[in-house]
């Protein structure tokens, strides 16, 4: 993490609905439980707290479970 994100308080957003541009390879925003500790965090071709876009490009491993989760829930509102 670069100096200038160093006092930014990361909000966890795993567990939130899925948004039409959640897919099981990539989010809207950051899913990860412990953004903090994220190797990719702050890279610019990755991480969604610097992409223009938004996209994180490697959420978490446990994400794919995660959004089929969500995907059934979802489909059962």
């Amino acid at each position: 993490m670069d100096s200038k994100n160093k006092d930014v308080k990361y909000i966890s957003h795993f567990h939130e609905p899925l948004r039409p541009e959640d897919s099981s390879v990539s989010t809207l925003g950051c899913r990860h439980t412990n953004p903090e500790i994220c190797k990719n965090n702050s890279l610019f071709e990755k991480c969604a707290f610097v992409r223009e876009n938004n996209i994180c490009l490697v959420p978490p491993r446990s994400w794919k479970r995660q959004f089929e989760k969500l995907s059934t829930n979802k489909n059962r509102d």
